[in-house]
C-alpha cells in the first residue's frame, strides 16, 4: 500500500526536543517534495517546513525557525522533523506529505497532493 507514515510524537517538557520521521512506504521519496504541517485544536493548519526534491533547499514557518530542522535520508526513505527548543504552542498534530510539486506542497491543501500521512501527536506540557 502507498502511504506516509509518521512517528516520534508524544509528551515532552517545554524547552525538549522530539524528533519526527516520516517513513514512504511502496513509494520512492527521492522524486518528491516533502512538508511538514501541524493542527492544533480549533486552529487551521500551518505549514511547518518544506524541502526540496531537486536541490534541498529548505522552508521554516516563522514561528519554528531557528528551533525546527528538516532533512531527508532517501537511503531509508525517510523525512525527519528535529524540534528543539518545544514550546506549548507547538502542540498539535504533526502530519507529513509528499508531491511532486514544491508550489502545490507549500500551500499545504491536503486533497491536491500525492501522499498525506495520518498523523502523530505532539503535546508539549509540564
Amino acid at each position: 500500500q502507498l502511504q506516509l507514515v509518521e512517528s516520534g510524537g508524544g509528551l515532552v517538557q517545554p524547552g525538549g526536543s522530539l524528533r519526527l520521521s516520516c517513513a514512504a512506504f511502496g513509494f520512492t521519496l527521492d522524486y518528491y517534495n516533502i512538508g511538514w504541517f501541524r493542527q492544533a485544536p480549533g486552529k487551521e493548519r500551518e505549514g511547518v517546513s518544506c524541502i526540496s526534491n531537486r536541490d534541498g533547499s529548505t522552508y521554516y514557518a516563522d514561528s519554528v525557525k531557528g528551533r525546527f530542522t528538516i532533512s531527508r535520508d532517501n537511503a531509508k526513505n525517510t523525512v525527519y522533523l528535529q524540534m528543539n527548543s518545544l514550546k506549548p504552542e507547538d502542540t498539535a498534530v504533526y502530519y507529513c506529505a509528499a508531491d511532486t510539486s514544491y508550489g502545490r506542497l507549500r500551500v499545504g491543501e491536503p486533497s491536491t497532493l500525492d501522499y498525506w500521512g495520518q498523523g502523530t501527536q505532539v503535546t508539549v506540557s509540564s
